[in-house]
């Protein structure tokens, strides 16, 4: 798990420590979602922002198990509703995002990847995330309804663990989401897939029935929704919901 911190400028409140507001996000989300707790900890002088990056299903696991929490940004429906039906919730997910599927290879592409089909290639080696994190059940979607059966090298807990094995050069190519690319930052190149055989995957955030102010929780979810967040999140390669 990922965690980073921001803190709003500024004069804290009289009382001393600032608020701490806590975020847990999937983990495709973690550079926009860094950004974003620093944006709004800037507008938001006293409340300390602290985001939890991992896989959906890790994070609504440990919200109902009772870790504390004030926000959820899942990069699955699902994962959110298992958390609703916890009763964890405090008010209605909103959708705030969308992702697609990439292809993820070595920069400059040295194993010639063009598409789905060649991931097959017995002599490649693909990393992908695990099936039972959003990203993977969606890959495993895409590549079955392409007739492309893939022997994965390594099964990964979250996708920006399968990224990082192509960043490293572990791996040749990875199946992992557009804004994954573009967060790598010129260490892997991106091989689209096309509209027709890719999937579009929805965000949906929600304030939780956390130990903080849940006006607090509620003004960030309200952030993220917002122009300057929407901003952000287009950045880090995301989509307008």
């Amino acid at each position: 798990m990922v965690v980073l911190t921001a803190c709003g400028a500024g004069e804290r409140p009289a009382a001393g420590d600032p608020t701490r507001l806590t975020v847990f996000a999937a983990a495709s989300l973690t550079d926009a979602f860094a950004e974003l707790a620093d944006a709004f900890a800037a507008d938001h002088p006293g409340v300390r922002v602290d985001v939890n990056a991992a896989g959906s299903q890790t994070l609504a696991h440990q919200i109902n198990q009772g870790a504390p929490a004030d926000v959820f940004a899942s990069s699955a429906a699902e994962q959110m509703a298992v958390v609703e039906e916890a009763g964890n919730l405090a008010a209605q997910p909103r959708v705030f995002a969308a992702n697609r599927l990439a292809i993820a290879v070595e920069e400059g592409n040295p194993r010639g990847v063009r598409g789905l089909a060649d991931l097959a290639d017995p002599d490649l080696v693909v990393a992908l995330p695990g099936e039972q994190v959003p990203a993977g059940a969606h890959a495993r979607r895409v590549l079955d309804a392409a007739g492309v059966t893939v022997e994965p090298a390594t099964l990964e807990a979250d996708v920006r663990t399968a990224l990082g094995r192509v960043v490293l050069g572990e791996a040749d190519a990875s199946v992992v989401y557009a804004s994954d690319v573009v967060a790598a930052d010129g260490r892997v190149d991106g091989v689209a897939i096309p509209e027709g055989a890719n999937v579009t995957v929805a965000y949906p955030i929600a304030a939780l029935a956390g130990p903080a102010d849940p006006a607090d929780a509620r003004a960030f979810v309200a952030f993220v929704l917002g122009e300057e967040g929407q901003a952000i999140l287009a950045r880090h390669g995301l989509r307008a919901p």
